[in-house]
């Protein structure tokens, strides 16, 4: 048994001076508190880590990854086209997609998962469309690249939440593209025979959850099967005003609105981006309890635009950083208001009116709890009987002086602030550095 303490302690519902969890040896918070009452509760024996000057939070939550997209950071900034805009992005992404083996899907996966994990990342959302060899084959193992996916995460030591793909058209009424050979599932009860196989595991760690790409990529007849899944579903969402156009012209309806006649948006669904929402799609979200992912590094990078100030009330909110343009979600955090500023040419747009600190925990809940509940957890940040998921950001710093604790976590850390990591009670990050580098390419 062991307990860790910090000078500052956010459970993700309040904050606490000199406070401590202890974690047992299932790797659960079996007490949580102040250090006293917390010291009270547990042996004598249990070793106590005092972490000191800085923040002990629930671990970060990157609700929407593609890893393999690690792989063109740094090699799509230049134009090569006329108008680069995200359709040219793609197939600079498609490219690079269809050079990977399983190998290198590994390679590049364990990557940005040690990146993660360095950044204070406890949990990611991987939205998972390579199923198949750069010929379009099925391999032997039609889950391989899935599986090299999952090992990268666990190697890590991260939780993973597998979000398997369904990819069935190249766009709506189109068939799918050569380039697009790799992502191609046959039928939702191929992608639902996937989903199941991959759930037979014992590795508690393990989630798997069901992706309908978007509205673009899976047939309209196939979503409603697709709905008789009982587990978590995200789909990209309304991410281009082409996106929109084309679904309004073929069904009379939005992206979302066509998602939710089917069945799909429901409190298991994560809408990731809705960039270019249409009247009535956030009264939408916010009957059905669905969350929605915003990923503002990319939707910056991509040219996508910002979230409508509309949305950014009254619906729950979580993070990702989607294409890996940067891993940092402190910044996609405050990210969030910092674009409602813009939008709205006013400050403290999204915080809670006469509530201190309200802000800052309303970004940081987007980026810890609401990331977890949309992946398949409870939610409940740190609390007894839940998972020791949690990280600490160092604030002995000077631009961390005199500024309150969860005010430099949002508005002033850096990923390179975190210097440990547990998941499940498990230290995976070290002075900084995740334990996983130590055999990097071994």
């Amino acid at each position: 048994m062991k307990v860790l303490r910090a000078d500052w302690l956010w459970t993700g519902a309040e904050l606490l001076a000199d406070g401590a969890l202890c974690i047992d040896k299932s790797g659960q918070i079996s007490a949580i508190g102040a250090y006293g009452d917390v010291r009270r509760q547990v042996p004598e024996t249990a070793t106590v880590t005092s972490l000191g000057q800085g923040l002990l939070m629930p671990g970060l939550v990157n609700g929407h990854s593609h890893a393999f997209q690690r792989s063109i950071r740094g090699h799509v900034q230049w134009r090569d086209a006329a108008h680069d805009s995200f359709w040219t992005w793609r197939q600079a992404m498609y490219a690079a997609a269809n050079r990977l083996d399983a190998g290198g899907v590994y390679a590049v996966s364990r990557l940005c998962f040690i990146e993660m994990a360095e950044a204070g990342i406890t949990h990611v959302g991987e939205f998972h469309y390579l199923h198949h060899d750069p010929k379009g084959q099925p391999y032997a193992d039609p889950d391989e690249l899935a599986r090299q996916v999952i090992a990268a995460a666990r190697d890590v030591g991260l939780r993973i939440t597998l979000l398997r793909v369904v990819y069935g058209a190249g766009g709506i009424g189109q068939p799918l593209g050569p380039e697009q050979r790799r992502f191609r599932t046959d039928s939702p009860g191929a992608a639902l025979d996937a989903v199941r196989r991959l759930s037979e595991t014992d590795d508690t760690l393990v989630n798997i959850g069901l992706a309908p790409h978007s509205v673009r990529a899976v047939p309209q007849p196939w979503l409603a099967e697709l709905a008789s899944f009982d587990g978590v579903v995200h789909a990209h969402v309304a991410e281009q005003p082409a996106e929109v156009a084309a679904c309004e012209a073929a069904f009379g309806m939005s992206p979302l609105q066509l998602l939710a006649e089917a069945g799909l948006v429901t409190d298991r669904f994560s809408a990731v981006h809705l960039t270019w929402p249409s009247p009535g799609d956030g009264q939408l979200m916010r009957e059905a309890g669905a969350t929605l992912c915003v990923c503002p590094s990319t939707e910056l990078d991509l040219g996508d635009g910002l979230l409508p100030l509309e949305l950014r009330q009254g619906v729950a909110l979580s993070l990702g950083s989607d294409s890996h343009a940067r891993i940092d979600l402190f910044a996609e955090s405050r990210a969030l208001e910092m674009h409602a500023r813009a939008l709205a040419h006013q400050r403290n747009v999204m915080s809670p009116t006469g509530v201190r600190h309200g802000l800052a925990e309303r970004l940081l809940t987007a980026a810890t709890r609401h990331g977890s509940r949309s992946l398949g957890l409870a939610g409940d940040g740190l609390a007894e009987s839940q998972p020791a998921d949690c990280c600490f950001v160092d604030l002995d710093r000077p631009a961390a002086d005199g500024v309150p604790p969860l005010e430099a976590a949002v508005f002033v850390a850096t990923p390179e602030w975190v210097s440990d990591v547990w998941v499940a009670g498990e230290r995976i990050v070290t002075d900084g550095r995740a334990v996983a580098r130590r055999s990097f390419g071994k």
